[in-house]
């Protein structure tokens, strides 16, 4: 029998659809808008300082200069991936945009590819086979592993093979290739520094080597997921391999997600509780006050292990803590009604108001909710105002395809992060017609062009 990696070729082979490719330009689009505010990260600029090193290309670095293709992907994946606010896959627990985007964009630098519809089409089975990998790893493999990292490098090089229009043997070559680079600890969320969305640069980097290296000839393992030593029995012991393969309708971008909020993934079905207990209660106090309206006393929010294990953390004392912080985030979200980025800067940890209502949260772990995810990220609030306890539920996360952002919603949000990164609205403007007109009317160069940087 052929491997899984053959099988899942012959599934990347399929035709995308118009709508297909409307999908894919959305998610460019909000990987744009991530990227150029990550860009001004200082840990994103040391990234690229580095890639810079390699010497120059023709590849662009967001924020930066021109470099080789796998240096352009080496440095775009964290500015990416470090405001966390990059697209998400529920079920396979990671983020697809900050490691196909890069790559993909990488290499139609690279290869001088014009026609916006490949690159848009490459994105599609770059994402549809990190997806399914990623679904079919686990939840052993998530224990220990960032998915991102480990798994990110077959979407990056899946992409890359679309883009090279390589056949199914070579295709299956630059996956077996990716498989055996994948790299990723959960250790980088226990100590400070930018560790995890450096996993994304790596992993971005990895798959575009695979895939021109497989174009080139160089061999790689066919059965580098199932078979004996292979990453299914190394990394993930209680992996269902055939899953795969899986059946669906349609590609799987579909089904990923956008995130409204600039916290991990996990904290957002909180934030959204914490936002309609707000509109719920308005006006209200988190302190006591002569106008007599009510006063947050207790919160205690239940939400699923995950969730708990990974945000349970009283008092952040740093930007990416804060980001990691169930209690920090409902704070500022009834506070201030938002949880956009400036809310997890350095002066919001700081805040009096922010720091006393932080520690009013109490956070549990829910049966119920656990039983539900990863198929649905949810979350509830209990609290007491005014002697009167309330209870808020936010069952699927807003961005979610049960509850989803709208595309305009999408194109506000992508407004905010290039505001963020410096951008002029006009300049933002015109990086957003030239995304939304791949395959139209505007050409991947165009979009190359528009990238900010601080050398041509």
């Amino acid at each position: 029998m052929s491997s899984i990696t053959e099988r899942l070729v012959e599934r990347l082979g399929r035709p995308v659809s118009a709508g297909d490719r409307a999908r894919a330009r959305l998610h460019l689009l909000d990987w744009v808008g991530c990227a150029v505010a990550g860009a001004r990260e200082a840990d994103v600029a040391r990234v690229a300082a580095l890639a810079e090193t390699e010497g120059q290309g023709p590849c662009r670095i967001v924020g930066g200069g021109r470099v080789g293709p796998q240096a352009a992907a080496f440095a775009n994946g964290p500015a990416g991936a470090i405001l966390e606010m990059d697209d998400v896959d529920r079920r396979a627990l990671l983020h697809p945009g900050p490691v196909v985007m890069p790559a993909a964009l990488a290499l139609v630098q690279h290869l001088d590819v014009t026609d916006g519809e490949v690159l848009l089409d490459a994105v599609v089975r770059g994402y549809e086979a990190m997806i399914r990998i990623g679904r079919a790893a686990g939840p052993s493999h998530y224990r220990f592993f960032h998915p991102t990292g480990t798994i990110g490098g077959f979407g990056a090089a899946a992409a890359g093979a679309s883009l090279m229009r390589l056949d199914g043997e070579r295709t299956a070559w630059a996956l077996g290739l990716a498989g055996q680079q994948g790299a990723g600890l959960w250790r980088a969320r226990h100590e400070p520094g930018s560790v995890k969305a450096l996993h994304d640069g790596r992993a971005a980097a990895n798959g575009v080597a695979a895939a021109l290296l497989a174009r080139d000839g160089f061999r790689g393992p066919l059965r580098v997921l199932e078979g004996e030593q292979g990453l299914f029995p190394a990394m993930a012991p209680d992996a269902d391999p055939e899953a795969v393969l899986a059946p669906a309708d349609g590609w799987l971008i579909h089904e990923v997600s956008f995130k409204p909020h600039a916290a991990c993934r996990h904290a957002h079905p909180t934030i959204d509780a914490a936002l309609a207990l707000r509109a719920r209660l308005l006006p209200f106090s988190a302190h006591p006050r002569e106008s007599g309206d009510p006063v947050l006393r207790t919160i205690r929010v239940e939400t699923y292990r995950d969730s708990v294990l990974f945000c349970d953390k009283p008092s952040p004392t740093t930007v990416p803590e804060a980001k990691f912080s169930l209690q920090h985030s409902v704070a500022v979200a009834l506070i201030h009604g938002d949880a956009g980025l400036a809310r997890f800067e350095p002066a919001a940890l700081t805040d009096p108001g922010v720091a006393a209502l932080r520690a009013r949260v109490s956070v549990a772990v829910a049966d119920d909710l656990t039983a539900a995810y990863p198929a649905r990220f949810g979350a509830r609030l209990i609290a007491t105002a005014g002697g009167v306890e309330h209870r808020i539920e936010a069952l699927d996360a807003l961005g979610d395809p049960e509850n989803p952002l709208s595309p305009d919603a999408v194109r506000d949000k992508a407004r905010a992060l290039m505001a963020w990164g410096g951008m002029t609205p006009d300049a933002a403007e015109a990086l957003i017609i030239a995304v939304e007109g791949l395959g139209l009317t505007f050409t991947v160069a165009d979009l190359s062009i528009a990238l900010p940087g601080r050398a041509a």
